[in-house]
């Protein structure tokens, strides 16, 4: 059974009102969305789902301040976006947000155990904590035997876990993927997604996770669909699952 979460704005990590995103070409205009509402409170689980081409990307770069959005505001952690410098919003971003994508993004060069201390070193943490926190989670996401080894070293699986593990090193308020599960078996996945809803309860940390699995969607606290430029809040029973 989902947990029930209140509405009262304490407790609400990420919102946005008013959303839009506009492409221009020339005198072309092509609107992905406009006028989006969304608030996501403390250790709550969302899924957003949509068909290809929708903007469920898009939306996700806008709520993780990885693009501008043409009208509307994202707040994070109470703070608002667009009222930050590019260099404020980098550190907001990287103390508040996790971000799991489709591909790992590892980089190829660092070991798993350096992979997964660098956000925590970007934020200003002494060597011997940084290490010693992604040791403990690496740990958790069961890769305690594969500290030292590079991201080519690493099976597909694995290197996912490494990045769950990377997204949650800050303690973020909130966890957004994209799709941080379709690169992988059906197996490797129900693996990775067990895990990071595990870790999900134990941080308390919410993640915004956009999903074309529906079974997967089905087991978060709420299942969004972007469809015709608008968010609908979809029952777990009208998923067709």
């Amino acid at each position: 059974m989902n947990e029930k979460f209140s509405s009262t704005a304490g407790d609400i990590v990420l919102r946005a009102e008013r959303l839009a995103k506009v492409y221009a070409e020339g005198k072309l205009k092509t609107p992905v969305f406009e006028g989006l509402d969304l608030a996501v409170r403390q250790g709550e689980t969302v899924a957003i789902i949509g068909a290809s081409g929708v903007g469920k990307s898009t939306l996700l770069h806008l709520l993780g301040g990885l693009d501008t959005p043409s009208m509307g505001e994202v707040w994070v952690a109470g703070q608002r976006m667009s009222a930050l410098s590019d260099a404020a919003r980098g550190k907001l971003r990287n103390k508040s947000l996790g971000f799991i994508y489709q591909f790992h993004h590892l980089l190829p060069e660092f070991t798993a155990l350096e992979n997964v201390m660098l956000p925590v070193l970007l934020s200003g943490l002494d060597m011997a904590s940084a290490r010693s926190r992604a040791e403990a989670l690496l740990a958790q996401v069961g890769l305690a035997h594969r500290l030292e080894h590079k991201p080519g070293e690493l099976s597909g699986g694995e290197r996912q876990r490494a990045a769950v593990a990377r997204a949650l090193v800050n303690k973020p308020a909130c966890v957004l993927g994209d799709e941080p599960t379709g690169n992988l078996d059906e197996k490797t996945a129900a693996v990775v997604f067990d895990l990071m809803l595990a870790l999900n309860r134990a941080e308390r940390t919410s993640l915004v996770l956009v999903t074309h699995d529906r079974r997967l969607a089905r087991r978060l606290d709420r299942v969004l669909e972007l469809h015709e430029g608008r968010l609908m809040e979809i029952a777990p029973e009208d998923l067709g699952v």
